[in-house]
């Protein structure tokens, strides 16, 4: 498992399926000057790719198979338990299928985030990329909240926008805002390790503004020059 090293902040992930987001965050953390260091990923899938890629880069990881446990509430006692070992500054939802009981998630308030494939607070919950096709959007993307007791309504921190092509599938598009998310999500990560950001009075408060930047307007479709 990887030192924590100086100031970093201590971080765990919580995954259920692939791990290209976790993978994303621990491939961050390898700089030494990034400002969070992952101490440990937590899944609760036997057979997650996620599970070989974090040992691959020398995390720790603790498999908690949710089907093992007789409720929800007995599966998050044993996550709470891997977690008060691992003690974590920080704990990343980085795709874990599962929602969070509303005692688990205040018991880790204000640093608990998660990424969800969608401008927030538009399409919350699942198949996000046929919701935005159907709906005719033309911009789409990913966002990193705080979590909160209510599913993906928790303040934001952080969003990447992606056009929406016309002859996008669902696959297309999510595989544009997958590569979005990868992005993201490091960034997100370090804002709030850093203490650039915080959640406080259930929004997010951000530090040294004078150092933030407005970005180029997205247009989708994009002008005619």
């Amino acid at each position: 498992m990887r030192r924590r090293t100086g100031s970093r902040r201590r971080a765990v992930i919580l995954v259920s399926g692939r791990g290209t987001n976790m993978a994303a965050l621990i491939a961050a953390a390898a700089d030494p000057a990034y400002p969070a260091a992952i101490e440990r990923v937590i899944c609760n899938r036997p057979q997650a790719p996620a599970i070989g890629l974090a040992r691959a880069a020398a995390i720790a990881v603790d498999v908690i198979d949710h089907r093992q446990f007789a409720s929800r509430e007995a599966h998050e006692a044993a996550i709470a338990a891997a977690l008060d070992g691992a003690r974590p500054d920080i704990i990343c939802l980085a795709g874990y299928m599962r929602v969070l009981t509303g005692g688990f998630v205040r018991g880790h308030a204000g640093r608990m985030i998660n990424i969800h494939p969608s401008l927030l607070p538009a399409f919350p919950g699942i198949d996000t990329h046929e919701r935005a096709l159907a709906a005719g959007v033309r911009i789409h993307g990913a966002s990193v909240h705080f979590v909160t007791e209510d599913v993906d309504q928790g303040p934001i921190i952080a969003q990447a926008a992606v056009p929406v092509l016309p002859d996008d599938a669902a696959a297309t598009l999510a595989a544009r805002v997958l590569a979005a998310e990868n992005r993201l999500y490091p960034q997100a990560l370090a804002m709030v390790a850093s203490g650039s950001a915080r959640m406080s009075g259930g929004r997010v408060v951000f530090a040294r503004l004078g150092e933030m930047r407005a970005a180029d307007v997205l247009i989708s479709p994009p002008p005619r020059r």
